[in-house]
Parts: C-alpha cells; structure tokens; sequence
C-alpha cells in the first residue's frame, strides 16, 4: 500500500516551482508595456525618464521590452514619476479571461498544517487573478493506521467529485462515501473533512467557491427603540459581551 502511494508520488511532475513557470507568470503582468504606456503618454523618452529616476535609458529599454525583471526598488521609482502606486504594475487589466494549466506546470502541494498528510493537491487556477474559485486536483492517499481527518471550514461553497477510488466525506452531522461518479455540493463554512476509503489512492476534483460573510445590520443608538438597518455592519458598541 504504502509503495503504490509512493510510485503516485515519484509519477507527479514536480514539488516546487519551477524557472520557466516562474518567468511566464511575471510576463503575464505585462510590467514592461506598462512603463512604456506611461512614459508614452507623458511623451518622455527613455534618457528623461532615466534622469528622473537614476536608472540609464539602455537599462529602461530592457525593462519595457521585458529582457529584465525589475526590483520592487526600481519599480518603486518609475511608479513615483508618474504618480502611481505599486499596485498599479499588478492589477489585473480588463480583458476577456483565457488561461491554460499544463500539468508539467502545476505544483503538488502537501495538506497544510499535519504532519502526516493524508492527501496532496495541486491547484489548476493559480495563474488566475482575482479568481472568484479555486479548483484542484487532489490524490487522497491510503492510510496505513487509523488517523482521525483534520476538519476544516471556511467561507463560501465547496464541490467534490470523484475520479477514482473512494472518498470517505464528514460534513457537520453528516457522513458518506462517495464512489467514482459521485459528486458532491456543500456549505464550506461547516466543519468538514474528507480521507481516502479504499485501499488504492482517491483522485478527486475540488471547486472552492467564494463568498462574502453577510453583513451583519447595525443598530442605531437614537431617542426610544433603537431600528436596524439590514444589510449593514454591526459596530462594536451594539455588540454583546
């Protein structure tokens, strides 16, 4: 049992983040023609920005063609002549969303916070900005003793379903175990986890959802019966201890 998890293992493409990933990811926040745009819109050549900034205009030039990859100290200087924050560089510009994840890209991540995981994950979506969900690709590996699942919540929805082998899945009061084909769409912010129930690995899709807490109404502290406004914060005074 414990060589089949292991010949899982050596079989998944890499533990880390590679150059090449790591170069693409960069090129895709386009920081080079971001500068030029700037320094084109103000109609400033390469020396007189150079000159504002103490950078030479040979160095500048390969920034905006994308030859280089600039320090945040560098950054930081083109972004104070042009009045701009860093955050600018790294915002997502609107454009229709398209991404491919090769798997030779993707990274196989341990469960966080055990020593002993019970499964491993890879994310498909981490090139995505601003990302509304998260999916992944995870290997529930078989147990070799009876280790009680870390349980887990957080906001949002999740969605599970199963590629092969068998999934033992616990959500709040509930228990089941779901097969090849079987799917399942629950309430993330309940406590919940999930191990593998059979003698070979599990493989699994997740989808994790997003969503905002509700906003709690706030109360206001006039003459008679406080009101509340529904759909506002609640402000710390009006909160019981």
């Amino acid at each position: 049992m414990k060589e089949l998890a292991e010949v899982r293992t050596e079989e998944t493409q890499k533990s880390q983040v590679d150059t090449e990933t790591t170069e693409r990811f960069i090129a895709e926040k386009r920081i080079g023609e971001r500068i030029k745009r700037l320094r084109l819109k103000k109609s400033m050549g390469l020396v007189e920005l150079g000159r504002h900034t103490g950078l030479s205009a040979s160095f500048l030039s390969q920034l905006e063609t994308g030859r280089v990859v600039p320090t945040l100290r560098n950054l930081a200087r083109i972004a104070m002549v042009f009045s701009k924050d860093l955050s600018y560089f790294f915002e997502s510009e609107p454009q229709a969303m398209f991404r491919v994840h090769r798997r030779k890209d993707r990274v196989r991540l341990p469960q966080t916070g055990v020593e002993e995981p019970t499964y491993f994950f890879e994310s498909l979506g981490y090139m995505v900005p601003d990302r509304h969900m998260d999916p992944y690709f995870a290997e529930f590996i078989p147990l070799e003793k009876n280790i009680e699942p870390r349980a887990h919540m957080h906001p949002g929805y999740e969605f599970l379903y199963v590629l092969d082998g068998e999934l033992a899945l616990r959500h709040g009061e509930n228990q089941c175990t779901l097969s090849p084909g079987d799917a399942v769409y629950f309430d993330a912010s309940t406590p919940h986890s999930y191990v593998c129930a059979g003698k070979r690995p599990a493989d699994v899709l997740i989808v994790t959802m997003h969503q905002p807490p509700p906003a709690q109404p706030v109360t206001l502290l006039r003459q008679g019966a406080p009101r509340a406004l529904p759909g506002s914060l609640q402000p710390p005074s009006s909160i019981n201890r």
